[in-house]
């Protein structure tokens, strides 16, 4: 199977998703060595979870496939540019590369606008939209010295 069959893959899942009502129109496919691992659609609205875009199903699916936290040596084919919280699990995931069909202007175009979550990484914590603060406690650092020293610790 080549890249194209991959793609098509993704947004045929993506255009499936739609036509059974189960979640958003996007669909993901992570690839390895030619062989499809895994495969993912949007079922945010159908699991009440909103962390349930087709690139993280897909990475959950594939790293339960595998037996690993990281996809080295795999590739996404994704129907649509992935936001940003996509965008940064796939870089937690170390996929070697991303492809993707439709644009994040044109989500936006039919209401899923990333562009907000993009403007909002790049403000300061004081500017974002969200109230955040930062707690000063020496008692929590107590976890990563912990970690720090620990001879059991799984890098990653």
């Amino acid at each position: 199977m080549n890249s194209d069959n991959f793609m098509r893959q993704a947004i045929e899942i993506s255009i499936e998703n739609v036509r059974s009502s189960m979640g958003g129109p996007f669909g993901a496919v992570i690839v390895r060595n030619g062989v499809v691992i895994a495969t993912g659609a949007n079922s945010v609205t159908r699991t009440d979870d909103p962390t349930a875009h087709a690139e993280i199903v897909a990475i959950r699916n594939a790293c339960k496939t595998l037996g690993t936290f990281q996809l080295t040596g795999c590739t996404i084919y994704s129907s649509c540019e992935p936001c940003p919280m996509c965008l940064g699990a796939l870089y937690w995931a170390r996929i070697e590369q991303i492809f993707f069909a439709n644009t994040r202007k044109q989500a936006a175009g039919i209401g899923f606008d990333d562009e907000f979550l993009y403007t909002e990484l790049i403000k300061s914590i004081e500017e974002r939209s969200i109230p955040t603060y930062h707690v000063n406690t020496t008692h929590a650092y107590d976890a990563f010295a912990l970690w720090e020293r620990s001879n059991k610790k799984v890098e990653y």
